[in-house]
Order: structure tokens, then C-alpha cells, then sequence
């Protein structure tokens, strides 16, 4: 049990750490819902994975497939993610925070079965994604600007 709790622990930390950079951005989907989308994979998968092993291995009938489970998360947190685009005035706003939402997801199913450190780099590379290449482009465009003066 001690270890379904860290599991849910360092998914909702993780998915947490990821919404506090979509929070500090002011984006749709801050750090409750990438916390609660890590937190909530993170149980489903557990659930998935353990949550039928009281049941008799001789008497059952039914064929145990813990990847079903992932894969109506993936589905799942599709329709979260498209709440959070939004087309207006001939531009699509949104889909980074759509695909943070994903990501979040897949890092809370890898928490669920115990692939904390795959979890955690997967994290620092969305942070990278997020902070490293907004930085980047900052200084691509500030280029540019001096170029043309």
C-alpha cells in the first residue's frame, strides 16, 4: 500500500511542477488540473494494474488487460485537452496547454506503475519544452529585430 501511495504522490508532485509553469504563464490549465490529470492517470493505472488481484486466478474468466486502462486515459484526456483550445480570430490558442495536459497524463500512468525516474525526466523535458525553447525563440526574435536595424 506504502507504494501506491508514493506512486500517486510523485505523479500528482510532477504533474504539479508542470501546471505551476502553465500557471505562472496564465494559461487555461494551471497547476490543479496538471496535478489532478498526473494524480488521476496515476490511479487509474495502479487500479489497473492491482486492483483485481484478490480476485481467484483459477475461477476467472475474464481476460486482465492493464493497457486498456492507458489507453481510455489517453482517449480520456483528449477531450480535456480540446476543452482547452480555442480558435478566435483566425488563430488557434491552446494547443501547448492541450499537449502539456497529455503529457501530464502519460507521466501519471508511468508513476502508476512504478517508472518514477522515466516520470521525472519526461517532466524536466517538458519544462525544457515549455521554458528552454520560449527563451530560445525570445532571443531567435531579439535577434532578428537587431538585424533589421
Amino acid at each position: 500500500m506504502t507504494e501506491y501511495i508514493i506512486r500517486i504522490a510523485v505523479a500528482a508532485l510532477l504533474g504539479a511542477i508542470i501546471g505551476l509553469d502553465r500557471e505562472y504563464r496564465t494559461k487555461a490549465a494551471g497547476f490543479r488540473t496538471h496535478c489532478l490529470v498526473a494524480l488521476g492517470s496515476a490511479l487509474f493505472m495502479i487500479v489497473s494494474v492491482h486492483g483485481f488481484d484478490d480476485l481467484p486466478k483459477d475461477q476467472m474468466t475474464l481476460r486482465m488487460d492493464p493497457a486498456r486502462i492507458a489507453a481510455q486515459v489517453v482517449t480520456g484526456i483528449g477531450f480535456i485537452g480540446a476543452g482547452t483550445i480555442i480558435f478566435q480570430k483566425n488563430m488557434v490558442k491552446g494547443l501547448t496547454t492541450a499537449a502539456g495536459l497529455w503529457v501530464t497524463a502519460a507521466i501519471g500512468l508511468a508513476c502508476g506503475v512504478g517508472m518514477h525516474w522515466l516520470a521525472a525526466f519526461t517532466t524536466l523535458l517538458v519544462i525544457i519544452c515549455f521554458e528552454g525553447f520560449n527563451i530560445f525563440l525570445r532571443r531567435m526574435h531579439h535577434d532578428h529585430e537587431d538585424a533589421e536595424e
